[in-house]
């Protein structure tokens, strides 16, 4: 590492580390991966005696710990849109990463909200990348939570919900359709002309769009629209059923009530 970026580089990091300054922070100031800056730090913590004890956090499905359900009725919505698990072969846990567009940093705060309740004895971090960052999160238990992981991508794969997530999902409805609409969906504002006493005016009305290439994940959606009183239509691309739209007056106000444009 010392090679790549010389002496006084690490020097650098390990001062503004031991001030407090977190790894991803320093390594955004620094221009070096996070990934050196954590192993920089180990080292430097194992030299001074400082290293801590095996980090063994506990699962809620292999050990029975309290699960945030609302967060993770979220969270489980938002990896299913725009979420990916990986494990890199140096690496000893997979991660989980949503992509959040720099565009709606509220969007960005609530993801990382709702990881850091799912996850609470595990470290949170934001990885910039063009556009967007990655809010990701490291974790063994992974797998346990996320059972819809597999190799390729969701709409070329069946995506099915266990028995205790749909069991989450109809205790948190709202939560689970926010999530979706904050990774794959909008709210817009459709408009049209009508004549009005012999004259056409412009009729303007909002609309919510989702839009995922997975029959099972669409599917998700609208069923838990429809548990929660909210008519929908499926709309085609071309020969592709791909879009669900919510234009009815009410059902707009109801989603209004509950989930509002990004932010």
């Amino acid at each position: 590492m010392n090679y790549f970026h010389g002496t006084d580089v690490r020097h650098e990091a390990l001062a503004r580390l031991r001030a407090g300054a977190r790894n991803a922070e320093v390594a955004r100031a620094l221009g070096v991966p996070v990934g050196t800056i954590g192993y920089w730090r180990h080292l430097d913590r194992a030299a001074r005696g400082e290293c801590p004890g095996a980090h063994d956090p506990k699962c809620p499905r292999c050990d029975g710990r309290d699960l945030d359900r609302a967060a993770y009725s979220y969270l489980l919505a938002l990896y299913l849109g725009d979420g990916h698990i990986i494990q890199y072969s140096t690496h000893r846990v997979p991660s989980l990463m949503i992509a959040c567009g720099d565009d709606w940093p509220g969007l960005m705060d609530a993801c990382e909200a709702a990881m850091r309740a799912v996850f609470p004895d595990n470290s949170v971090c934001r990885v910039r990348r063009t556009g967007c960052h990655n809010v990701k999160v490291y974790s063994k238990h992974l797998w346990c939570l996320f059972p819809q992981h597999g190799k390729g991508r969701k709409h070329e794969r069946t995506i099915a919900l266990e028995p205790w997530q749909q069991q989450i999902v109809d205790a948190h409805p709202w939560e689970f359709i926010r999530g979706l609409i904050h990774s794959d969906g909008c709210r817009i504002t459709n408009w049209t002309t009508r004549a009005v006493g012999g004259e056409r005016k412009r009729y303007e009305y909002p609309r919510y769009f989702f839009t995922n290439k997975s029959d099972d994940i669409r599917r998700l959606f609208s069923d838990t629209l429809t548990k929660v009183g909210v008519e929908w239509t499926e709309l085609a691309r071309g020969r592709d059923p791909f879009n669900i739209s919510v234009a009815r007056r009410a059902s707009v106000a109801l989603m209004d009530q509950h989930i509002g444009p990004k932010y």
